[in-house]
């Protein structure tokens, strides 16, 4: 099975580094991952509405140009579904018997993912309705990967 992990901004603090690398050692027994960083665009310190409107459309056609063909999408947003590990479980050993030979989680930058790239997902999932950094996030999602195949191999680390 192949993962990708498209993510918008780059993990500069160690902590995250150090979580997100022990995570994807973890994941090597289930799957490929494979984990794109794309920068984020810049604004200004208190940006438009058209600005923020414009910085996502082009990190959606980055995003875009990173997935691969036959691909389905998980775009992590606000408005997707929360769901337990138990569902997220579920999802993933659905996705396996689909005929898309990726699975691609996307998380974006600090401003989110832009509308239309969310609309062409397969599937949107929410981590929560609070508010985390995107950073932390993706190490929250590796976790939540990692346990899923925990889950449906029968693992002990699912409590």
């Amino acid at each position: 099975m192949v993962i990708h992990l498209i993510c918008v901004g780059k993990l500069k603090e160690k902590f995250y580094l150090d979580a997100s690398a022990e995570y994807i050692k973890r994941l090597g027994r289930y799957c490929r991952l494979e984990l794109v960083e794309l920068p984020e665009e810049r604004l200004p310190e208190a940006p438009s509405p058209a600005q923020i409107e414009q910085a996502l459309k082009k990190e959606a056609d980055a995003i875009r140009g990173r997935i691969p063909p036959a691909s389905s999408v998980i775009a992590l947003c606000i408005e997707g579904q929360m769901r337990s590990s138990e569902e997220l479980a579920q999802l993933l050993g659905t996705w396996s018997h689909n005929s898309a030979k990726h699975l691609v989680f996307v998380i974006g930058g600090s401003f989110g993912l832009h509308p239309s790239l969310k609309a062409e997902a397969w599937a949107r999932l929410s981590m929560s309705p609070m508010t985390f950094p995107h950073h932390l996030a993706r190490v929250m999602l590796l976790e939540q990967i990692y346990r899923a195949f925990q889950i449906n191999s029968g693992g002990r680390y699912h409590k």
